[in-house]
């Protein structure tokens, strides 16, 4: 990664030290989505969100989004525990709802979230330059050209992973960013995300159900359902009795395939 393009991204050091949920909850109409949460996320670091399908997985991040109401307190402090500024999100969605038919470009997409200047009257110097700077960093800056609908699935969530850099966020959410990517793509998307948060010194929320990339590259993995089931490391959580018991084998093979994917990095550095 180019720590220069970085460097002119974001050029001050983050502010955000920690983002803070107590007693956290989300209902809708009658419906309680999600209650008594409590979470501290801290600045540089990846935490998985994950758990059952209808867990509040995607409504946590909508709520710290403003997008949702809720209830309890949402703080970001600094690194003396005060309160901070708001700080700037990023979000990279699931996926991204656009006619594939459509001429609308990269480069397109990007001027249209920088400016309310429409896209069909062109794209400033600045516009242009900013684009192509954070599609650097995530490795996309050859298809700032290329129209959304010719991407494969990897490139558009490269393509959407730059577009949260901008501006610089704090707080990084992202809402099962690989969901429909190959298995290759997968892995060097969460590289990627790794390389980012270290650098940018940013926080990452991430919501996955590929828990053997989790497993690999997650700091801290929280199990929601409704409320915090279980939180700490990709280890103690997958192998957490309670977890295991209650939700079955799927938490078990992750187990099975963090250990392969070890067993393989061996024996091929044995061979090398």
């Amino acid at each position: 990664m180019d720590n220069e393009i970085i460097r002119k991204t974001q050029s001050i050091a983050c502010g955000l030290c920690c983002t803070k949920l107590e007693a956290f909850g989300v209902t809708i109409g009658k419906t309680e989505i999600l209650r008594g949460v409590n979470l501290h996320i801290h600045c540089g670091e990846l935490t998985a969100l994950v758990g059952p399908n209808g867990a509040g997985k995607t409504t946590l991040l909508k709520a710290i989004l403003g997008e949702v109401p809720h209830t309890g307190n949402l703080r970001f402090l600094d690194m003396k525990d005060n309160l901070t500024r708001k700080p700037v999100l990023g979000y990279v969605p699931q996926r991204l709802d656009y006619d594939p038919g459509s001429p609308i470009s990269v480069l397109d997409l990007f001027s249209a979230g920088m400016s309310p200047r429409p896209v069909f009257l062109g794209h400033t110097r600045r516009q242009h330059e900013q684009a192509a700077v954070c599609l650097a960093v995530t490795g996309a800056g050859h298809l700032i050209g290329r129209r959304l609908g010719d991407l494969s699935g990897g490139e558009l969530q490269r393509v959407l992973l730059a577009q949260a850099l901008e501006p610089s966020p704090d707080l990084l959410l992202m809402d099962e960013p690989v969901s429909g990517v190959d298995p290759h793509g997968r892995e060097l998307f969460y590289n990627m995300v790794s390389n980012l948060r270290q650098h940018f010194d940013l926080s990452v929320i991430l919501v996955s159900h590929d828990l053997a990339l989790v497993s690999r590259h997650a700091d801290r993995v929280v199990f929601l359902d409704r409320t915090v089931q279980c939180e700490g490391t990709p280890e103690e959580v997958f192998t957490n009795e309670n977890i295991v018991h209650t939700y079955g084998s799927v938490y078990k093979e992750s187990i099975r395939e963090k250990r392969l994917a070890a067993a393989d990095s061996i024996i091929e550095g044995v061979s090398d």
